[in-house]
C-alpha cells in the first residue's frame, strides 16, 4: 500500500517566471530523466500548496508548483484574469523548464483550469488528473456554484451560514480579510463530516479578491467545453463520495468516455487530507498506466 510520504525527498527550488501581465511564483522539484507533472491549485484566488501531492509524486517525477496570478505571492500587474491569460501562465511554465510535454493534474477549481488547457493545448499533454474537478464554463459552473453552496449550508450552522453569506459580499466587494475569513470556514465545512481537519490555515493569507472575483466573470463567459469522443491522452477522475458537487459531476465524466473515473470512499472534496492512502494508489495507478517512467 502507497502511503504519502513513501518516497525519499528532492530538493525544491523557488523561481519567479514572466507572463502575460504577471509574474508566477513557482516551485519546481528536480528530477533528472524523470518526466514532468504540472500542479493546479483550486480556488480560484487560493494558493493551495497541494504539499502532499508533491510529496507523493516528486520521488519519482519532476514536480512544478506555481501560485496563480494574483494568488499567493504571484503578482498579477495587468490584473487582468481572462481564461487566455491562465492559459498563457501554463505556457509560460512549461517554456521556462523546457517542457515539450508534461503531466497536468488539477484540483477543484484547478481541475476545471485543467480541462481548459487540454482542450486548447492537447499536443503538450501526457495525461490529465483531475481531482474534484469543477464541472464547466457558462452555465455549468453557475451549477456547480449552487452545488457547493447547498454542501456549505448543509453542514454550517445558522451562525455560521450567515458569517459566510456576510463575508461573502464583503468579498465580494473586494476585501481580501473577508475572502480569507470565508475560506477558512470553507476548509472546516469540507472537513466537517469527516473529522478531517487541514494541519494549518496560514497559506489562506494569500487568498485575494481580485482573482476571485474577476476569474468567476470570465469562466461564466467562456464558451462550453467540449466533449472528446477519444481522448488523446489517459485520463483519471476522482470524487469523494461526500464531495461539494452533485449531478454537474456527470459532465465531465461524459466529456472523457475514456476516462478511469474512481469515487474514494468517505472522502470529500480533500482526498489527500481524508483517505490518503486510497487516494495515493489511485494516482500512481494513474502514472504507471502507460509506463511513463523513462527507463
Amino acid at each position: 500500500m502507497l502511503t504519502l510520504l513513501s518516497y525519499p525527498l528532492a530538493a525544491q527550488q523557488n523561481v519567479l517566471i514572466k507572463s502575460n501581465g504577471a509574474v508566477l511564483n513557482t516551485w519546481i522539484y528536480p528530477k533528472k530523466n524523470a518526466e514532468t507533472v504540472v500542479l493546479l491549485h483550486g480556488g480560484p484566488g487560493v494558493p493551495d500548496p497541494m504539499q502532499p501531492i508533491i510529496e507523493l509524486l516528486k520521488g519519482q517525477f519532476q514536480v512544478i508548483y506555481f501560485q496563480q496570478r494574483g494568488t499567493g505571492a504571484s503578482v498579477c500587474l495587468n490584473r487582468s484574469y481572462r481564461i487566455e491569460d491562465y492559459i498563457s501562465d501554463l505556457d509560460a511554465v512549461a517554456t521556462h523548464f523546457d517542457l515539450k510535454k508534461f503531466h497536468l493534474f488539477g484540483h477543484s477549481w484547478g481541475g476545471l483550469y485543467a480541462q481548459i488547457y487540454a482542450q486548447e493545448r492537447p499536443e503538450r499533454l501526457h495525461s490529465l488528473f483531475l481531482c474534484s474537478p469543477s464541472s464547466g464554463t457558462g452555465e455549468t459552473w453557475k451549477q456547480t456554484e449552487k452545488e457547493v453552496m447547498q454542501f456549505n449550508r448543509s453542514v454550517s450552522s445558522t451562525w455560521q451560514w450567515l458569517s459566510m453569506g456576510w463575508r461573502s459580499l464583503l468579498g465580494a466587494l473586494g476585501s481580501d480579510r473577508a475572502y480569507r475569513r470565508m475560506f477558512r470556514q470553507v476548509l472546516e465545512n469540507y472537513g466537517a463530516s469527516l473529522a478531517a481537519d487541514p494541519a494549518s490555515y496560514g497559506w489562506l493569507d494569500g487568498v485575494a479578491a481580485d482573482p476571485v472575483n474577476k476569474t468567476r466573470k470570465n469562466i461564466l463567459a467562456w464558451p462550453p467545453l467540449r466533449q472528446t469522443d477519444q481522448s488523446p491522452f489517459p485520463v483519471t477522475i476522482t470524487y469523494g463520495a461526500k464531495d461539494i458537487y452533485g449531478e454537474s459531476r456527470r459532465q465531465v465524466t461524459e466529456r472523457y468516455p475514456g476516462a478511469e473515473v474512481f469515487t474514494i470512499s468517505n472522502s470529500g472534496h480533500l482526498p489527500w487530507i481524508q483517505q490518503p492512502e486510497q487516494f495515493a494508489d489511485i494516482v500512481m495507478k494513474h502514472y504507471r498506466r502507460e509506463a511513463y517512467l523513462y527507463p
